[in-house]
């Protein structure tokens, strides 16, 4: 079973997650023989986090409960509060992670955090902007290897702007291999388009999958 940790603290951005979280917990266009995935939120403390929307999350573990093992995955989501001292923790965390070879995976406000911390100086990655790491996180110095798209995949980090939740959540789903290929592909492009042919294509390899 693999673990994704949802780290969640105040102003958390709601859509940011939607899309994958919903896929990882309900499982609906997993293929036949998907490993299971356990969804847990996380925080600093056992304290409500309420999300940018309005929604009040109570998280399911602290950050010392965090089991770290090459399988597991931290989903870290924007905020307008990641220059907080105290989320300094989770980004110790994730610094753990990806030294072991766990999986991390930051999008718009935690890629600053992750930049404060030199996680972003060696690696493929992207933001807001080049700008936008340099406006809010001094210290960065990885702008050799800043990719200007959407989301960025960097084996066992994949990052995103605050506009590639979407295709973040494909990468997401791409490293957990949860998802025939197909019907990866099909998901995507029925929710990028909007178009109804790619609906019925993703239904139809739901049926493939199953013969």
């Amino acid at each position: 079973m693999v673990t994704v940790y949802v780290y969640i603290l105040d102003t958390l951005a709601d859509w940011e997650l939607g899309h994958v979280i919903s896929e990882l917990k309900s499982g609906r266009f997993f293929k036949k023989d998907a490993q299971r995935i356990a969804l847990k939120t996380v925080s600093c403390s056992n304290e409500p986090i309420h999300t940018m929307g309005g929604m009040t999350i109570v998280p399911d573990c602290l950050i010392d409960d965090i089991v770290v093992n090459e399988t597991s995955v931290l989903l870290l989501p924007g905020a307008d509060t990641w220059s907080d001292p105290k989320h300094g923790t989770i980004i110790e965390k994730a610094s753990e992670f990806l030294s072991l070879g766990a999986t991390v995976c930051a999008i718009c406000g935690a890629t600053v955090a992750l930049a404060n911390y030199g996680l972003l100086d060696n690696r493929p990655h992207t933001s807001n902007g080049i700008g936008y790491l340099d406006m809010f996180s001094p210290c960065y110095e990885g702008k050799n290897h800043y990719i200007d798209k959407p989301s960025v995949a960097d084996n066992n980090l994949i990052t995103a702007s605050s506009a590639g939740a979407l295709l973040w959540s494909k990468q997401i789903i791409k490293h957990l291999n949860v998802f025939q290929s197909s019907t990866l592909e099909y998901w995507y492009e029925y929710f990028s388009t909007g178009e109804p042919k790619h609906f019925f294509a993703l239904m139809q390899s739901l049926s493939s999958n199953d013969e």
